[in-house]
């Protein structure tokens, strides 16, 4: 029988089942082994009050399950066919030093392929899996939830039209078959078409995606100025659009730093609740480390912490307030003194009811997907949320441009009635900010 026909062996890394739990039944009709030392390592995890200590505890209540059909030491069936089994940790291999969790695991796998099974070892730790590597064992990363990231859904599709087709098509509702190439159909809720003129690419106009009448409505040429911040750009003018649309409740925006994602979001969240009082309030949060840990390791007190981690939703809030006649200091203290805005962890939006809410997520895409469903799913009555990120900064050392959050939530909720999408490409920030961009 060959390597590739027979059934495989998955070695699962302690750091998949934090990354998703539902991970033990992700492998079809093979073979699932959980080295001993992972349960060790889950066991360390499992009193935390964050995201991790919630996964752990939640593999060791499926694992219990498990334990009551039969006996994980021999290997209990699941649904889909497959087995998952504990087992104790291999011998030690030479050359790897002894004692570390990570080549216990390895030790594991490799004692298995010594005996004939196909073994491959499923790790988030690209350091590990170089191990791995290094000792003959096949590994890779958890791949259920990637997703392409160069084939991301971007919100739009971009037309090149002739002048007076661009007239034509800015003053009424048009069918996409009229406009859109056959190869860019069908289109998604919310979906935008940028129409270029053809002779001058500077004239734009924009269509947006009806799915009940199923047509192409033209978008205002102008969008209102909001604390100083109107669009300078298409993808821009597309977020003003989903932005301030009630309707439209999960919003994603993603590009590179100097974008506007952050800046445009807090201009319309503030616009929302302040100008139009259609939210409470504005919920801010980022992601203070990889996997939403929690922030008692900074200095002073609860305020004090929050003040030093959101550092760049204050600079942001200081441009978008400096307009007001007292300084926009004391402005934003006045706000937040109000609960006008409120700066809140991750760690700590796990288990509330958020309603009437404008959520801005910055950074999403430090966060996992499992994550990002916890924060949407918080969403009450009337709440909106908004994710923005740049998938190519990410400082979480189990995640990559294609296994965020972020991009996940993209994908999955793409054609979605209440959820809408820009990609940004031009950074707006400054001249210096986008020739780094590019050329760094």
């Amino acid at each position: 029988m060959s390597p590739a026909s027979r059934p495989k062996t998955f070695v699962i890394d302690t750091n998949v089942l934090l990354h998703n739990p539902a991970s033990l039944f992700a492998f079809a009709d093979n073979r699932v082994v959980i080295p001993m030392v992972v349960l060790e390592e889950l066991d360390k995890f499992k009193t935390a009050n964050n995201e991790l200590g919630q996964n752990s505890r939640e593999v060791v209540r499926t694992l219990d399950r498990l334990r009551a059909q039969g006996s994980l030491r021999e290997g209990v069936p699941t649904p889909q066919g497959g087995i998952i089994q504990v087992v104790m940790d291999g011998a030690h291999i030479d050359g790897l030093l002894p004692g570390v969790n990570d080549n216990r695991i390895l030790g594991c796998a490799h004692h298995l392929r010594s005996q004939g099974h196909h073994v491959i070892f499923v790790s988030k730790d690209i350091n590990a899996r170089v191990k791995a590597d290094a000792l003959g064992i096949p590994s890779e990363d958890f791949k259920a939830m990637r997703v392409n990231i160069d084939a991301l859904y971007s919100g739009f599709v971009a037309v090149e039209v002739e002048a007076a087709q661009l007239a034509e098509c800015a003053a009424r509702a048009q069918p996409p078959a009229a406009i859109v190439p056959a190869e860019d159909l069908p289109l998604a809720w919310n979906q935008f078409v940028v129409l270029r003129d053809r002779a001058q690419p500077e004239r734009w106009r924009l269509l947006r995606y009806d799915g009940h009448s199923g047509l192409l409505h033209p978008v205002p040429e102008k969008a209102p100025e909001i604390y100083g911040v109107s669009p300078r750009s298409p993808e821009q003018r597309m977020a003003f659009e989903l932005l301030l649309d009630d309707r439209v409740k999960l919003v994603t925006l993603v590009g590179r730093a100097g974008t506007g994602k952050t800046l445009l979001a807090l201009a319309c969240g503030l616009s929302k609740v302040i100008d139009s009082e259609r939210y409470t309030k504005m919920l801010v949060s980022r992601p203070i480390m990889p996997l939403g840990a929690d922030i008692g390791y900074l200095p002073g007190s609860k305020d004090d912490k929050l003040t030093h981690w959101m550092g760049p939703i204050f600079d942001n809030l200081h441009f978008l307030l400096a307009s007001e006649e007292r300084d926009p200091d004391d402005v934003i203290k006045r706000l937040l003194a109000e609960e006008t805005i409120t700066l809140e962890a991750l760690t700590y939006i796990r288990g509330r009811s958020i309603a009437r809410q404008f959520v801005v997520v910055d950074e999403a895409q430090n966060l996992t997907p499992h994550e990002i469903k916890t924060i949407i799913s918080r969403a009450g009555e009337d709440t909106k949320v908004v994710l923005t990120g740049d998938p190519h900064q990410i400082d979480n050392p189990y995640l990559d441009a294609n296994s965020n959050g972020l991009t996940h939530v993209v994908e999955r909720l793409r054609g979605q009635r209440l959820a809408g999408h820009v990609t940004f490409t031009k950074s707006e920030r400054s001249e210096l900010a986008g020739v780094a961009a590019d050329m760094l």
